[in-house]
Formats: C-alpha cells, structure tokens, sequence
C-alpha cells in the first residue's frame, strides 16, 4: 500500500517553501472546486493548514495538498493539485500517501476527503467510500 515518491521529486511540509502565489494561480484558475478562490482565501486557508509540497529536483514546486486537521482525531485532505506539466507520473498518488504517512503517527480517528474524479488514486493509499454517508451533514454550498 506504500507509494514512492516518483525520482526527481521530493515532498515535505516546510511552509516557507510553499509559492502561495503558484498555489492561488493553480487553485483559482485551474482546480474546479476552488476557481475564483481569492489569493486571500488560499492564505488563510493555508495559515490555519498543514500545507504539503511536492518539489522537482530543481526546487520548482510542482505540487500541494493542505489538510485541516486537530492531530489528535480528525483530519481534511484537500486542495490536492498537481502541476499540468508533472501529471501522470504518481505525484498526486505520492502526495496522498505522504499525507496519509505523516499522519499516521498521531492515530486520528478519521481522515476524509472529497474527490469528483480521482477516486482511484486515493483508494490505492486506503481511503474508501463512507460505509454510512446518510449519517453525514453539511453546513454550507456543496460543491
């Protein structure tokens, strides 16, 4: 169940790596459940996130994935985006295993996330669908 990050790349948690302003451009112009985010919103967000990045090996970020999270019994995957030009070889795979990795150690009850078409790649690292979703409720716009 363990997925390599692909060589040539590298992912950590350092926020001071994380290019906010690639992030917002990525986001609010090419993720569909975030277009028109304001570069503001992507910072707060970010602020109040662990923040992960994925890197080439020339330092370039190529990735990000921020998770909402108390590191004691919850935790929220989301804005997983992967570079246009970098797709395709496992980086989104690898970011959500080293998401699902870094967390591990702290035993969260639950780790959810929401996906309108990369169901397969958060499978591969164990996620699955909700065993009872009619016990779900949202507050707030779906979508």
């Amino acid at each position: 169940m363990t997925a390599g990050i692909p060589a040539g790349y590298g992912i950590d948690t350092d926020p001071a790596r994380i290019d906010r302003a690639l992030v917002h451009h990525w986001l609010s112009t090419d993720a569909y459940w975030a277009l028109g985010r304001s570069r503001e919103t992507v910072d707060r967000a970010a602020d109040g996130s662990l923040n992960f990045g994925a890197y080439d090996d020339s330092g370039s970020q190529c990735g990000y994935a921020r998770v909402v999270t108390d590191l004691a019994t919850f935790a929220w995957l989301c804005d997983v985006y992967v570079d246009r030009a970098h797709r395709g070889r496992g980086l989104g795979l690898a970011l959500a295993a080293a998401v699902r990795d870094h967390l591990a150690p702290y035993g969260l009850r639950r780790v959810l996330l929401a996906t309108g078409d990369a169901h397969g790649v958060y499978q591969r690292v164990g996620f699955r669908p909700l065993a009872d979703p009619q016990r779900w409720m949202v507050l707030g716009q779906e979508g």
